[in-house]
């Protein structure tokens, strides 16, 4: 009992809950996002040693995608600072760069390290979709959603281990824990979870790409042609970490009007 009390204390003293200055929402952050911003640094310079990086200088598509990433990270300093979050945004240093890759995809790192594949290209099809993407990667980093995830594998593994000591003497119950424990947590919390990120993102990116003087209607067409782009196979919503199709349309649907309350074309 004292080991078991020990680890308990021990998980209650790192567990942490803050508020995101963004999206108003309580999340678990166990790890210093600097130290997040440093490691994502290192990650960042790796796998663009390791693949083909497309030249900006030379190439329109590479130029586009480092005009998008500009434009929405102005976008959202211009945000955070209007409201008196500046600080927020400390440690960012933004690049953007496009991959040579047939893998449709794009993320952001803390601290603001994007990557765009150029598989995407083929589906955003346009300047303004290529947006709405990168202002859904960008919001899961400055919402700190990797930290997020990050600190709820944590937690759930250190509550696995509580368990299993917990019912070391009974092997039927420790065994019943072992089995179900794993993947109840993985599709009762973290999947769940992950998929209200997956829409936070879809919110908040659809608001940056929109003060960026990206049109937000681009988003509903883009997701019909990734849903015609998928065949149907993706396994179903609860087994997922994203959002269906459909779902993800519906809501995007409902944020539009917030959307375009921001929306100013370039030049207007």
């Amino acid at each position: 009992m004292k080991r078991i009390f020990f680890l308990l204390a021990t998980i209650s003293f790192f567990v942490a809950c803050s508020t995101n200055a963004v999206t108003g929402r309580k999340q678990l952050t166990l790890f210093s996002e600097s130290t997040l911003q440093q490691q994502a640094l290192t990650e960042y310079q790796s796998f663009l040693s390791q693949n083909k990086v497309v030249a900006g200088v030379s190439n329109k598509d590479a130029e586009m995608v480092k005009r998008v990433g500009t434009r929405i990270s102005q976008a959202i300093t211009n945000y955070y600072a209007q409201r008196g979050l500046a600080a927020e945004l400390n440690g960012y240093k933004w690049e953007f760069n496009l991959v040579d890759s047939k893998e449709v995809n794009a993320w952001c790192m803390p601290g603001g390290k994007v990557v765009v594949y150029t598989g995407l290209l083929n589906i955003s099809q346009n300047e303004a979709a290529l947006a709405v993407v990168m202002g859904h990667e960008i919001a899961h980093a400055v919402a700190q959603h990797g930290n997020e995830r990050m600190s709820q594998g944590a937690l759930a593994q250190g509550l696995e281990i509580v368990g299993n000591i917990a019912t070391a003497n009974n092997p039927k119950y420790n065994s019943l824990f072992t089995n179900i424990f794993a993947p109840t947590a993985q599709i009762a919390v973290l999947l769940p979870n992950s998929r209200n990120q997956e829409l936070e993102a879809d919110h908040f990116g659809l608001n940056f790409a929109a003060m960026a003087g990206y049109n937000p209607r681009e988003a509903v067409p883009f997701w019909q042609r990734m849903a015609a782009a998928s065949n149907g196979e993706k396994p179903p919503e609860f087994l997922s970490t994203h959002p269906s199709d459909e779902n993800r349309i519906a809501k995007l649907e409902g944020f539009m009007e917030e959307a375009l309350s921001y929306y100013k074309p370039v030049g207007k």
